[in-house]
């Protein structure tokens, strides 16, 4: 029996994607950079379908988020299992507090997961574990060559998972499968048909991202480069091509003694603009001659993969949320954390009530932001909002967010001649520009964004008025070729309003999903 996935298997910003199989299913953890909780966490049964169980990083005090840029925080997890246990390394960048390379285990992957243990003695970014056959750790990790530019060597020592204590002499493994090679990061280790395999992301995380791979008979090395290396990429292929970035490959093998890869990918719409971030897709492997292929034949990805298991498709997520749970669900993410207070799903029942918050998006804080990831191309998304500003400054509404100098407000805001207003504000590269103004009466009314390209239309709708359009604004700014960082479009209810006030809004429910052209 086989299934066939759809790329991408995990639409949305899902970067960095590690792979691992306990029996019958499969764990996938991703990253999360500034976002809370962090590190989400998926489960298949069949590499085609996935759902959200969690994530690795979800209570206050496991680590602090506090004052990361956009595109620091949580970078590239590897997710492993050993002797009945998860565990996961990953690394924390601009930390206020503790930061660097850590660790956290847990026995179900939709359980608790362990506070971090924090890993001093290793260096770098991006780490990685493998687990021999003789039940024997390693820990491996990327770290910067000092005085050169995105020079990198890949680096390996024993590791004692339930101390988080590194052992046994530092190895350098690789520095790289070409000539000056720039970024040779992500590393993987499998063991194959007696060779130990070195998989590395290489090359920036854009155009010109590539998998390489290397081996030896020994775990200490020394590593051969594979001949043919890059293994998968869409460099060469031009600009013109929409799928690109292509890169930080993992392994997993099926019970059935197939192999297939999870890789990331940016879809481009609009020219050279990806605003959805880089998602997951899935690849089909073959070994030949000891070396990994990936889909052969073709060397590509591509729309469709046909994965040899049965097919194991899960409940279609619910396209409203009515705030009814006690706690926001999955697919919510908050910035740099929980802000005390910032939010509550019980003071108003049936309803997301949001503090005005001080923090706004411009800045590197906690502001009172409920987001979740633009999947589609083509989307629509609505949401009813309750809420009176009570002086200047006061602001409720919609946002739609790549960064701190890059989104796109539409908020109820106080008017200039005493009335109410909505307004929709684009900040681009940090300067803001009105795109739209519309007067509203007090009492609810629905607000709605929908994406057609890079062309998102901003509406307003209160009876008896009927749906009236703000705005349009043109999205490819919002994208990370615009921007910069790492991160794909969030978009979500947002409040703020000046220090010391009390003011709240309401929202019933939010609707997202995608839109037919």
């Amino acid at each position: 029996m086989t299934v066939t996935a759809h790329n991408p298997v995990l639409p949305g910003c899902f970067p960095d994607p590690s792979v691992c199989r306990v029996g019958q299913d499969y764990y996938l953890a991703s990253s999360s950079f500034a976002y809370f909780p962090g590190i989400p966490l998926h489960h298949s049964r069949d590499l085609a379908h996935w759902r959200p169980i969690g994530h690795a990083i979800d209570r206050d005090g496991q680590l602090d988020l506090r004052g990361v840029r956009a595109s620091g925080g949580l970078y590239a997890p590897t997710l492993r299992h050993a002797a009945g246990r998860f565990h996961l390394v990953c690394t924390l960048i601009d930390g206020p507090g503790a930061a660097g390379n850590f660790l956290v285990s847990a026995d179900d992957p939709a359980g608790d997961w362990s506070d971090p243990v924090w890993l001093p003695d290793a260096p770098g970014f991006d780490p990685s574990l493998f687990f021999d056959d003789d039940g024997s750790a390693y820990l491996l990790g990327t770290r910067l060559l000092p005085g050169t530019d995105g020079r990198t060597e890949v680096w390996m020592r024993g590791f004692d998972v339930a101390t988080g204590a590194l052992t046994g002499p530092d190895r350098v493994l690789f520095r790289g499968a070409l000539v000056d090679a720039r970024w040779a990061e992500g590393p993987h280790l499998y063991r194959h048909d007696g060779w130990y395999v070195l998989l590395l992301a290489e090359g920036g995380t854009e155009y010109e991202h590539a998998v390489t791979v290397a081996r030896s008979r020994q775990v200490e090395g020394p590593y051969a480069n594979h001949p043919g290396n890059p293994v998968l990429t869409h460099r060469h292929l031009g600009l013109a091509h929409p799928l690109s970035g292509v890169g930080h490959a993992d392994l997993v093998q099926t019970p059935g003694g197939d192999w297939y890869a999870t890789v990331l990918a940016s879809r481009m719409y609009g020219g050279r603009y990806a605003n959805l971030g880089r998602e997951t897709h899935l690849a089909r492997v073959v070994w030949e001659q000891g070396w990994p292929v990936f889909n052969p034949g073709v060397g590509l990805l591509t729309e469709q993969t046909e994965v040899a298991l049965p097919a194991h498709p899960w409940p279609a997520a619910e396209p409203v949320d009515d705030f009814d749970a006690p706690v926001l669900g999955a697919g919510w993410n908050l910035l740099r954390g929980a802000a005390a207070g910032a939010y509550s799903l019980t003071e108003r029942p049936g309803h997301l009530r949001l503090r005005l918050l001080p923090q706004t998006l411009a800045e590197q804080g906690t502001p009172a932001f409920a987001g979740r990831r633009q999947q589609h191309i083509d989307f629509a998304a609505e949401t009813a909002l309750d809420f009176r500003p009570a002086g200047p400054g006061e602001c409720a509404g919609l946002a739609v967010l790549q960064s701190p100098g890059h989104h796109v407000t539409l908020t109820v805001t106080a008017g200039a001649d005493g009335g109410t207003v909505l307004r929709l504000t684009e900040r681009n590269a940090g300067t803001e520009t009105v795109r739209g103004e519309l007067p509203v009466r007090p009492g609810p009314l629905r607000l709605g964004v929908r994406a057609r390209g890079q062309d998102y239309t901003f509406s307003c709708s209160q009876s008896p008025d009927g749906s009236r359009d703000v705005g349009t604004v043109d999205g490819r700014f919002l994208s990370s070729q615009a921007a910069g960082g790492f991160t794909g479009v969030y978009l979500g209810p947002y409040a703020t309003g000046p220090a010391g006030g009390t003011g709240h809004a309401d929202y019933d429910w939010f609707r997202y999903g995608p839109a037919a052209r």
